[in-house]
């Protein structure tokens, strides 16, 4: 796929799963990668990757919710690879607890990294975006977003607060051609998930309740990103790709 030659992306939690995946696809198909994690080890493991994919990497070491450090992190990623044309944003936690067990703490952590994360990551790159007139921002969502899990309130609430951005920061930035859009994973068979339920369980769960009878794996969304991110999707703005193979269908 064109449109990501010489790209830099920025990839948040790229540490591991999905964030990983975005990144390595991302450097296979021409862009140079600035990986942020929370954890420098896998972060500079997920570097490694890209610099072996020929493409150029620059690791961020921050917390999304500490605004402040990660607009320092995205500065000095700028001087290392260049101004920011993608942002992935892609760094997310998740916790089961059910509703009237969530404690305050635990509430506010979950939205401080899923929306406040994406919040923080976007006003870093806005103004580079804005001043080349040009830029593609992805927001990770979640179909627990869309249409709920038990046992998941603050996680589906967040997830849901990404649409939102979504469609708001797809209107407001057009006239500076920048483009926001979201993907919205269903089952993906990360590494978290294998070892939560193991491939046993996740069969199972497939033959149930997947259309498609199958998990989703990490690629099967970085490949939507990678459009998303590239000049292949130059007029689509303000959408959302939901990956779940048809557990998301209306009417199922």
């Amino acid at each position: 796929m064109a449109g990501l030659d010489g790209r830099v992306v920025l990839v948040t939690g790229a540490g591991a799963g999905m964030g990983r995946s975005h990144a390595q696809i991302l450097a296979a198909r021409g862009a140079d990668i600035v990986v942020q994690d929370i954890g420098e080890p896998s972060a500079r493991e997920t570097a490694e990757m890209v610099l072996s994919a020929g493409r150029r990497a620059h690791v961020a070491v921050c917390d999304v919710s500490d605004g402040e450090a990660l607009t320092a992190a995205i500065e000095e990623a700028v001087v290392a690879l260049g101004p920011i044309d993608v942002l992935v944003n892609n760094a997310g936690i998740h916790a089961l607890t059910p509703f009237d067990e969530i404690e305050e703490a635990e509430f506010d952590r979950i939205f401080a990294v899923n929306v406040a994360g994406s919040f923080n990551a976007a006003k870093a790159v806005l103004p580079g975006m804005k001043a080349r007139c040009r830029g593609a921002i992805v927001n990770v969502a979640s179909t627990s977003g869309q249409i709920g899990t038990p046992n998941d309130t603050h996680y589906c609430a967040s997830k849901g607060a990404i649409l939102g951005l979504t469609k708001a920061w797809a209107k407001e930035l057009a006239p500076w051609s920048i483009r926001v859009n979201a993907v919205s994973p269903g089952p993906i068979a990360t590494e978290m998930t294998v070892r939560n339920r193991g491939w046993e369980g996740i069969r199972e769960r497939a033959e149930k309740e997947i259309p498609l009878r199958r998990y989703g794996m990490p690629e099967d969304v970085s490949h939507a990103v990678a459009f998303l991110a590239g000049d292949g999707a130059s007029f689509v703005t303000g959408q959302v790709i939901t990956l779940a193979g048809g557990l998301a269908i209306v009417g199922i």
